[in-house]
C-alpha cells in the first residue's frame, strides 16, 4: 500500500460557500442595532401575519398605582403601535401587537414591562426596558432555600444594612435591582444582569455577598488598564476558602432523648377553650355569674398573696435555732453578725467619752442652782414669820 492511499483526502466543506458581507473584521457583530422604519427598517410583507398577546397578573396591592400610572404606560407604548389593556376585574394586563406594528420584537419589550409593573417596580423606570440597550430577568430565589427563616435571613443579607450591600452591587454591575417577595428583578446591560444573578444565586447559597462585590471591585479596576484588558485576571482575583467548623455532636443520651417513638396515630387534640368551659360547667352559667366567679377567684388569689407575704416578713423577724439552743459555728454564733454588734458598742463608747469631755466646758445645773429661786424661798419665809 502507497502512502497516498493509506491517507484519505480531506473533504472541503467550504467548497461551494459564498463570502457573505457579515464575514469582516470591521463587522461588530455584538453591536444591537436600533429598530428604525424611517431609515428603511420594515418588514416584508408590509406588517405582521398574526396578533401576537401576551398577558399577567398582577396582586390586588398593586391595583391603585396602575390605574394612575395606566395613561403614561399606553402613551409610551402608542408609540411602537402596541395595544396594552388594563382588566380590574381579572387582575391583569395585556400587551398586543396591531396591524401598524413594524418592530416585531418590541412586542417581547412590552411583555417585560407588564412583569416588572406587576413586580412593584416604578413605572418611569420599568419604561427603560422599552430601550434596544436595556434588557431584564427575573430571577425566583423562592425555591432555592427549603427552611423559610433561613430564607428569610439570606435574603436580607443580600440587601444589607439599610439596602447598603444591594447598592453597592447597583453600582458595580450598572444594574436596578429590587429585591420583591420570592423574586428578585434585575434590570440593565447583558454583562450586568450575568454579574447580578450569580451574586444572588451565591447568596441563597449560602455564600456571602461581601465576598463576590470584592471580586467585582477588582475586575472593574482591572477593566480599567489597558495593558490588563485582555489578560488573565486569575492571579489578581481574591480565592475564599470554605471554612468547615466542627460542630460539637450530640451525646448519647441527648439522642436518646430527642428520638421520638413512631406512632401511627396523630396526636390528641388540645381541647379548646369552649371544651374547657364545657369541662368546668362555666360554659352554662349567665354572664352576671361569670363575672361574679372571676371577682371571686381574684379575692382569693389576692388573700393568698397577702397571707404569703406576711409569712415572710415574719422570718426575717425568726432567730435561726435547732434544738431550742443558738446554732454555733467555729467562728460564733450562726446568724448573728458580729462587726454590727461591734459598731453598736464602739457607737455607745463614744458617746459617753463625748458627755465627759463636754462636761469640762458646760455648767452643772444640779451643783449651782439659780439665784432667783433662793431668793423666793427667802421671802416665803419672811411671810410665815
Amino acid at each position: 500500500m502507497s502512502d497516498n492511499e493509506s491517507k484519505p483526502e480531506k473533504k472541503n466543506h467550504n467548497k461551494y460557500r459564498r463570502d457573505k458581507p457579515w464575514d469582516n473584521e470591521n463587522v461588530n457583530h455584538w453591536e444591537i442595532k436600533s429598530w428604525n422604519p424611517e431609515d428603511g427598517d420594515k418588514l416584508t410583507g408590509g406588517s405582521l401575519l398574526e396578533e401576537s398577546s401576551f398577558a399577567t397578573l398582577f396582586p390586588k396591592y398593586r391595583e391603585k398605582y396602575l390605574r394612575e400610572v395606566w395613561p403614561i404606560v399606553t402613551r409610551a407604548l402608542d408609540k411602537y403601535n402596541v395595544k396594552c389593556e388594563l382588566n380590574l376585574v381579572e387582575g391583569s394586563m395585556t400587551v398586543s401587537t396591531s396591524k401598524k406594528t413594524s418592530d416585531p420584537y418590541v412586542i417581547l419589550k412590552a411583555r417585560d414591562l407588564i412583569k416588572l409593573l406587576a413586580r412593584s417596580i416604578p413605572c418611569q423606570q420599568a419604561l427603560k426596558i422599552l430601550n434596544d440597550e436595556t434588557n431584564t430577568e427575573i430571577i425566583k430565589i423562592g425555591g432555592l432555600v427549603r427552611n423559610k427563616e433561613r430564607f428569610v435571613k439570606r435574603r436580607q443579607r443580600l440587601i444589607g444594612p439599610d439596602g447598603a450591600t444591594l447598592k453597592a452591587l447597583e453600582l458595580l454591575t450598572e444594574c436596578y435591582i429590587l429585591v420583591q417577595g420570592n423574586t428578585v428583578s434585575v434590570m440593565g446591560t447583558i454583562k450586568g444582569i450575568k454579574q447580578a444573578r450569580q451574586v444572588i444565586i451565591d447568596c441563597m447559597k449560602n455564600i456571602h455577598p461581601v465576598y463576590n462585590i470584592k471580586r467585582l471591585m477588582i475586575m472593574k479596576e482591572l477593566a480599567k488598564d489597558p495593558k490588563l484588558k485582555d489578560e488573565d485576571w486569575s492571579r489578581f482575583l481574591p480565592t475564599f476558602k470554605k471554612k468547615n467548623v466542627q460542630r460539637k455532636k450530640p451525646s448519647k443520651e441527648q439522642k436518646e432523648k430527642d428520638k421520638k417513638v413512631y406512632t401511627p396515630f396523630p396526636p390528641v387534640q388540645m381541647p379548646s377553650k369552649i371544651d374547657k368551659q364545657l369541662d368546668s360547667g362555666e360554659y352554662f352559667l349567665s354572664e352576671q355569674q361569670r363575672k361574679a366567679k372571676k371577682l371571686a377567684q381574684k379575692q382569693n388569689e389576692s388573700v393568698q398573696k397577702s397571707m404569703e407575704r406576711r409569712i415572710e416578713r415574719e422570718k426575717e423577724f425568726e432567730a435561726p435555732k435547732k434544738n431550742g439552743n443558738v446554732e454555733r459555728d467555729s467562728t460564733g454564733p450562726v446568724g448573728l453578725d458580729v462587726e454590727k454588734l461591734k459598731d453598736k458598742f464602739n457607737a455607745g463608747t463614744k458617746r459617753k467619752t463625748m458627755e465627759e469631755n463636754m462636761s469640762d466646758f458646760v455648767e452643772d445645773t444640779k451643783q449651782k442652782p439659780d439665784k432667783k429661786k433662793k431668793k423666793r424661798k427667802k421671802k416665803s419665809r419672811d411671810k410665815e414669820d
